[in-house]
């Protein structure tokens, strides 16, 4: 562990809150919050023990600032791996900033964006896949999210990685010790017995890279319009999956004219819904611009649930949507079912060819059946995060795809019946795609890039 200097920031969010919590790390915290801190009988700290925490005051020189509670840790055994104090005072945003001007002015300097995560990886506490997740538990946006991004801060990618390094290191090794000191170490044969372990290391990472599909939707949601008619009900249904009337609704056609965005979560999937115009042939021109922009937001479209008026006959305008929605994932509602259907569910599979669900936004049925549909699209089987690992992090997925294209390689130069240094020379570069993923050989400008994008006090 490197001696460093000491850091601060402020780590809870600067709103009126019951209580905010600065934060200190460095060689002197210990220090500073001596020079600071006073308990009740006015006494300060002297030999503090470790993960205790101690109740009193923080002072500026003979000026009082705040009741507070000290937490005590000493390195390594801390967050950072150094020796960490953190103050828990009253959660204004005033009295925070003042608690931690007082922390500067005697001795600490300014955290930068992330650096109490990048220490704890610097000083090896954290590997950089389980640093990454520790934003990605902070911007959780569903159930799945969280549990994936827990499930890496614990080390799960860390773990599946490292024994893939480990498989592949063993194997390069024999290599090179075969080459040096080819009368004791024989490679014949080696070809076929290698293929044995490549073939799984190709599966291990096929699968993973796979999960990312899984772990696009668990972090960045799904991104989902909404398309139908003027009138179709797309409005009333963005209200009943809100939870609240976000949207205008009225009797009259073409209400909607402007593309509404809002950000729902359904069964753990997060939507980032459009809600926009009805399609159909117009001559208002405000109307026709909403109608184009509803049809470029469908082209970009994770996902499109297609809303269709049963109580209306089929006309060319819903031709014309099911001719744009071909060939994308596409969930058809046949909404109004509670009135007198003009459209059966039959007749409109029929003519979209893709599965219909009957619902009605106005009586609030079928939305079951609608959350099931969505989920059964968008993860491959059922999720499990005990020994399931799925990929969130478009840099991991990259790196992966890397070592699949080496190990790839490497079966290839098998089957030619290349001489064996061909073998190590693909190995190797697995072997240092893989090391990316933890942070292994990887340049401090990409370890600045991801620490950069944290908020300040973590």
């Amino acid at each position: 562990m490197k001696k460093t200097d000491t850091i601060a920031a402020i780590a809870t969010a600067m709103s009126s809150s019951g209580i905010g919590i600065v934060r200190i790390s460095g060689e002197e915290a210990f220090d500073i919050i001596g020079r600071i801190f006073r308990r009740k009988d006015g006494t300060g700290l002297n030999n503090p023990r470790s993960h205790r925490i101690y109740y009193g005051f923080i002072w500026d020189g003979e000026e009082k600032i705040d009741e507070v509670l000290v937490m005590i840790m000493k390195g390594p055994h801390s967050y950072t791996a150094e020796d960490t104090v953190e103050i828990d005072c009253h959660g204004g945003v005033l009295v925070m900033k003042r608690i931690l001007e007082t922390v500067l002015k005697y001795g600490a300097r300014p955290a930068e964006p992330g650096e109490f995560t990048k220490r704890a990886f610097l000083n090896g506490r954290i590997d950089l896949s389980q640093a990454e997740a520790v934003i990605d538990v902070i911007s959780a946006q569903n159930q799945y999210a969280l549990k994936s991004s827990v499930s890496q801060l614990s080390g799960s990618v860390s773990e599946k990685i490292r024994g893939m390094r480990e498989k592949i290191l063993y194997e390069i090794a024999y290599i090179e010790s075969a080459l040096d000191d080819p009368e004791h170490i024989s490679l014949d044969g080696y070809g076929d017995r290698l293929k044995g372990v490549i073939g799984p290391l190709e599966e291990e990472t096929s699968q993973l890279i796979l999960s990312a599909d899984d772990g696009k939707v668990m972090t960045e949601g799904v991104k989902t319009v909404i398309l139908g008619k003027p009138n179709a009900g797309k409005s009333s249904l963005m209200n009943v999956l809100l939870g609240e009337e976000r949207a205008i609704v009225t009797d009259i056609a073409g209400t909607t004219r402007d593309i509404l965005e809002e950000h729902i979560r359904l069964r753990g999937i997060s939507l980032n819904i459009v809600d926009t115009a009805g399609i159909r042939d117009t001559e208002d021109v405000v109307e026709k611009i909403g109608v184009d922009r509803a049809k470029q937001m469908a082209e970009g479209a994770d996902l499109i649930i297609y809303v269709v008026d049963a109580s209306c006959p089929l006309d060319e305008n819903d031709r014309k949507i099911m001719e744009l929605i071909r060939g994308k994932k596409c969930v058809v509602l046949l909404n109004k079912t509670d009135l007198t259907q003009v459209v059966t569910a039959d007749e409109l599979e029929q003519a979209a060819g893709m599965t219909v669900v009957p619902v009605s936004a106005k009586e609030r049925t079928g939305i079951d059946r609608l959350e099931n549909e969505i989920e059964g699209m968008f993860y491959h089987g059922e999720l499990n995060f005990n020994d399931q690992v799925y990929i969130t992090n478009v840099r991991h997925k990259a790196a992966l795809e890397e070592t699949l294209s080496s190990l790839k390689m490497v079966m290839q130069s098998i089957e030619d019946g290349m001489p064996e240094d061909f073998y190590s020379i693909d190995l190797m570069n697995a072997y240092e795609q893989l090391g990316t993923i933890i942070g292994e050989a990887v340049e401090d400008d990409l370890v600045n890039e991801i620490f950069s994008k944290f908020c300040m006090g973590k």
